[in-house]
């Protein structure tokens, strides 16, 4: 599916660049410029629509530059046809290509919102009630911070900070911390941010699919031990297929990534084996980072299961996509309840390779859990 996907979005670049190539070419200021030469022309046009766009990928990365490529020749589109019915209107052609113009000005505006959407952070707040003993309890939520992305390490503190005002009973980091292009540096200074904060139940983590770095054939300069090790020096209980029982009140499970079996050839444990031996009264909840394994969940009668990962689906339409058609997930975003079993996929705090989120926003979650 994911091969499909990329793939299309490959060829839909391609279209992008001739159909910019062939309109920005229309304009008054290429035949100036071109002197009335058919190769001059194009060439001009080509380098108008190439050198922004290779300016953004040295900047920003290549999925920056296709993210803005695909909005803009998407928006003149748009813009094409409306000013192709105005003119079939008013029976007359208009003198500009007001459409090009329009689609400039729609891309930047919808894109700065979208860069604002990535980098700042919202606090999304969710409410969950239970018939088990847990009385009142206060999780705070956050994934998917790809530290250097949209913050660094010292940027992360800002964060937490504001968490930590929230007064959580217990922290839980659901996978992605880091990626493959964080840097020691700041992998070091984000552990020490979490040595920070301050819940009654301590901080816990669980690995995503980009922490150990594997996607990078072991170029980042360290690996998913030298991770572990410094979240542990830190004071962050790290769970890998275990659970750990809580003030005799609730239960964490931390599973290991789905991504062990689907990307690198290992294995996790099954959610029924981790909770068999649980005792079902107490309140449990499962940290997973893929939210990709609801029907297991469900019958396991867990009761919040929390998960990262999808980015919210990121950008309109992946948002819509995926929702449709299941694309990889179980879910793309929100709270969904299933049996008695509550799921959360949260947006997560930060963004992987691209500064822009058009279909959702950055945030953490606070939940508030009320039993008896």
């Amino acid at each position: 599916m994911w091969a499909i996907l990329f793939g299309g979005i490959f060829l839909l670049c391609l279209a992008g660049l001739c159909f910019l190539i062939y309109n920005v070419h229309k304009f008054r200021f290429v035949s100036a410029l071109s002197r009335g030469s058919k190769e001059a022309g194009w060439l001009i046009s080509t380098a108008v629509v190439l050198l922004p766009t290779a300016l953004i990928w040295i900047a920003w990365g290549f999925m920056n530059a296709v993210v803005v490529l695909l909005h803009l020749a998407a928006f003149w589109i748009m813009a094409a046809f409306f000013q192709w019915a105005l003119q079939k209107y008013r029976k007359k052609p208009f003198q500009r290509h007001y459409a090009g113009i329009a689609a400039v000005l729609v891309t930047v505006i919808y894109l700065t919102v979208g860069f604002i959407q990535a980098n700042h952070v919202w606090q999304t707040d969710y409410t969950v009630t239970t018939a088990k003993p847990v009385g009142s309890l206060r999780v705070a939520l956050l994934a998917d911070s790809h530290v250097g992305t949209t913050f660094d390490g010292e940027g992360l503190a800002a964060h937490l900070a504001r968490i930590q005002e929230q007064k959580p009973d217990v922290v839980v980091i659901d996978g992605d911390f880091v990626d493959e292009g964080t840097s020691k540096a700041d992998m070091v200074a984000a552990s020490r941010a979490l040595g920070q904060l301050h819940a009654p139940y301590g901080v816990y983590y669980v690995f995503g699919n980009h922490d150990k770095g594997r996607y990078a054939n072991g170029q980042r300069g360290y690996d998913g031990d030298d991770l572990m090790a410094e979240l542990q020096k830190n004071g962050v209980t790290v769970l890998q297929d275990q659970s750990v029982l809580i003030d005799h009140r609730f239960y964490l499970v931390g599973r290991q990534d789905a991504s062990e079996e689907k990307d690198f050839g290992g294995s996790r444990a099954s959610i029924s084996d981790l909770t068999k031996n649980l005792d079902k009264d107490k309140y449990t909840i499962v940290l997973d980072h893929q939210p990709s394994d609801y029907d297991a969940e469900a019958a396991a009668s867990v009761d919040l299961v929390l998960s990262g990962h999808t980015h919210g689906g990121q950008m309109i339409p992946m948002v819509q996509l995926m929702r449709w058609f299941h694309i990889g997930e179980d879910n793309v975003y929100g709270l969904e309840r299933r049996g008695n079993t509550d799921f959360i996929v949260t947006s997560g705090i930060s963004d992987w390779a691209m500064k822009f989120k058009t279909g959702t926003r950055s945030e953490y979650v606070i939940i508030d859990i009320q039993g008896k």
